[in-house]
């Protein structure tokens, strides 16, 4: 028995000499793929880069497809299944070619592999960059066969992962509470997260997970790897953990009525999943994917600095009226800001939009709230020195609308269905499958663009689930396309308008964080994370968001207190210093504010621009002390690319007679370098470290004491390096 175990190991080890080395390679981690003729392509590792494969194979590693597909020799889960123009649903793929490309700053490494019967073929694709540790993984798939074949399941990526005491974090939520971090260790059995809402897949779970190979997660060490699926449709991830040996993760599109079909010659490319390996803990794999999206994934690339703004919608909602929006542009123009945002509620003719329950798709002014229409309010900020910017939300309608009169046929729902309706009653979607709604909706754009071309910015929102199925536009047999090619004719609109105003900043928002995924980054310059602006609970939503989003793609706004949402009162300078972790805005009327708070806000408006925004917007976010953890505090800092500034927040969020007060520990710093201590913003007295200089490696070693007062205290502290 020996002798045949043997026999069947020295086999397996010419037939891994024999085959072909792929390494999947970004600057500090490695994919080690292995293709060989008449074979599946497998997964041999993934980790911290590695140059020499036999070392990986001596120590017996992973031996997994790289894509299962589902029908033959397979019968753990499968990234792909399909039903053949013959109805047989096995496929059996093997490897065909590979062929390595550059495109600019990245490498493309594409494998070919093909039905050992069929004309059918599949390119596992990956990319890798030369400026940050992601790799992007999807597949493009190719129907050459004689007649239609059916995608029953077809996931981006799959990547196997060795068993041990391995746990998952992700983020669910809901309205007002998105992105609330949630770990658990991963047991026998299957792991999912999945949304079937259709518009916004990241109101409750989000298309994003961190895995922990050392235990539960920590923030600053231990190896991880995460995950996060470029779409902003229906998706499903996976983990399928089955024997004593390996996890099997599977994501992509979420295939629950979602059957796609290929007719000969067309070819079907999934989504981009992204990962990326760490071993300095959660915050390594973040500021991973942070880099990732600065350099590589946003618009502008991530370097432009946001501008400070102010939103209409919670100063007046709907009540929008000519001099109204002046007073608050001269508000804002007081305060220091630089942009001013008109929210809903100022277009309508024969539906007024006076209550949210009317005219969406009827996109021009309601001239009885303003009689010199938008182009005045416009002229108005560009004489105030400020930028214009307005609301719209184009992918719906409503019943009670001209545009459903007229269109009732461009809304989601099956012909033969009454639609079930969203907010106000009345509130429906427009099916982006259809190119007629595609052109409509860049028009919506263009008009703006056209009556007020100096528009800088678009707060585009998305109201509603599609809480119909079916499609007027989709041809019977196809109606099961309708999640896919909603998505597909949205980002193809959204690519249109980017095309013709490259330079337009948007906002993506959707009741709040409901659309804050990789699939719309690359159109969008922020999110609105959530419509809660309660500061104490926006430091659990933008700690949950910021596992895989960078500061500069969070918007963070100042409310008024007591807040609208929590109806929690807090200090000005605590909403202010939680604010200021992401692009900083208000939500609230500047009129509001007294003058010692006017004085203040300025003060802060003008430090964030000059001190805090370059370093908090680009540079290197490093999570220190997680409000999850149920102490009462919570901290965090952002490093500069060159280490030579830092800023630093704390805060206090719970106060009782001795209440435990933690030592700050820095982190990111350059140890040999000094570097001096300044409050920022500050009220009161100066702590007893105000100017003081310490070494790096000090502070991240031994850490300050901060002298907190009160209840809902903060501190923001630059740290400075000597020359």
């Amino acid at each position: 028995m020996k002798k045949v175990f043997l026999s069947v190991m020295s086999l397996f080890a010419v037939a891994l000499l024999s085959a072909k080395d792929i390494y999947v390679n970004s600057p500090g981690t490695t994919l080690l793929l292995k293709a060989e003729a008449g074979l599946p392509l497998h997964v041999s590792y993934y980790g911290e880069r590695v140059a020499d494969a036999e070392q990986v194979y001596r120590a017996y590693s992973l031996w997994e497809d790289a894509y299962p597909a589902f029908g033959l020799g397979n019968y753990d889960i499968t990234a792909l299944s399909v039903r053949h123009s013959d109805g047989n649903m096995s496929t059996e793929l093997t490897y065909l070619s590979d062929v390595v490309t550059t495109e600019g700053n990245s490498t493309v490494y594409t494998i070919t592999m093909k039905d050992k019967v069929y004309e059918f073929l599949v390119d596992v694709c990956y990319r890798t960059y030369d400026n940050s540790d992601v790799i992007e993984t999807w597949s493009v798939i190719r129907n050459n066969e004689k007649k239609p074949v059916s995608l029953l399941k077809y996931a981006s990526g799959f990547l196997p992962i060795r068993q041990g005491n391995v746990w998952v974090q992700h983020e669910h939520g809901s309205w007002g509470a998105e992105a609330q971090v949630s770990e658990e260790a991963l047991k026998p059995g299957i792991f999912e997260i999945h949304d079937l809402t259709g518009t916004k897949n990241a109101y409750m779970n989000r298309p994003n997970l961190m895995i922990s190979l050392d235990g539960k997660p920590q923030e600053n060490y231990g190896r991880v790897v995460g995950a996060a699926l470029c779409w902003s449709g229906n998706f499903r991830m996976t983990i399928d953990t089955q024997g004593k040996k390996i996890h099997r993760f599977v994501a992509g599109i979420d295939d629950t009525n979602s059957q796609y079909t290929l007719k000969k010659g067309e070819t079907f490319t999934t989504p981009v999943l992204a990962l990326t390996y760490s071993n300095e803990g959660l915050g390594g794999a973040s500021r991973s994917f942070h880099r990732w999206a600065r350099k590589n994934n946003m618009v502008h690339n991530g370097t432009a600095l946001r501008k400070t703004l102010l939103n209409s919608w919670e100063g007046v909602y709907l009540n929008v009226s000519q001099d109204g929006m002046e007073k608050m542009m001269d508000g804002v123009k007081q305060l220091g800001g630089e942009l001013f945002v008109m929210d809903d509620g100022w277009f309508g003719n024969k539906y007024k939009r006076s209550v949210d329950d009317c005219a969406l798709g009827d996109w021009v002014t309601d001239t009885g709230k303003l009689p010199k229409g938008v182009p005045a309010l416009e002229k108005a900020c560009t004489e105030r020195g400020l930028k214009w910017g307005i609301w719209i939300e184009p992918e719906m309608t409503n019943t009670k609308s001209e545009l459903y009169e007229k269109h009732p046929d461009w809304v989601v729902c099956h012909p033969t269905r009454e639609p079930s309706t969203g907010r106000g009653g009345t509130q429906l979607v427009l099916d982006m499958s259809n190119p007629a709604v595609q052109d409509f909706v860049y028009k919506v754009v263009d008009d703006i663009m056209t009556e007020t071309p100096n528009t800088y910015y678009i707060k585009w929102d998305c109201n509603m689930e599609t809480k119909n199925f079916g499609s007027h536009y989709l041809s019977a047999d196809n109606q099961s396309h309708l999640y896919v090619d909603y998505h597909l004719g949205l980002i193809r609109t959204l690519k249109r308008i980017r095309a013709k105003y490259p330079d337009l900043v948007i906002q993506c928002c959707a009741s709040g964080g409901g659309r804050v995924n990789y699939g719309l980054m690359p159109y969008f310059d922020e999110f609105w994370v959530s419509d809660n602006t309660d500061a104490k609970q926006r430091l659990f939503i933008q700690w949950g968001t910021s596992m895989f989003f960078p500061a500069c793609a969070m918007a963070q706004h100042v409310s008024a207190s007591p807040n609208h949402q929590t109806r929690r009162s807090l200090p000005l300078k605590f909403r202010f210093d939680v604010a200021m972790t992401g692009r900083l805005g208000m939500e609230m009327k500047p009129s509001d504010l007294s003058a010692d708070e006017m004085k203040f806000a300025q003060s802060c408006f003008k430090t964030y621009k000059e001190t805090i925004r370059p370093i908090v917007q680009q540079g290197d976010q490093y999570r220190l002390i997680s409000p999850y953890e149920g102490n009462g505090y919570c901290s965090e800092m952002f490093v500069g690319e060159d280490k030579k500034e830092a800023i630093f927040f704390a805060y206090k969020f719970e106060h009782y007679v001795d209440f435990f007060r933690p030592r700050f520990y820095f982190a990111g710093l350059d140890p040999n370098a000094t570097y001096t201590l300044t409050e920022l913003c500050r009220q009161g007295n100066a702590d007893h470290w105000e100017g003081s200089s310490f070494t790096g490696r000090f502070l991240m070693q031994q850490g300050v004491e901060i002298d907190f007062r009160g209840e809902y205290a903060s501190k923001v502290i630059r740290l400075t390096r000597g020359s």
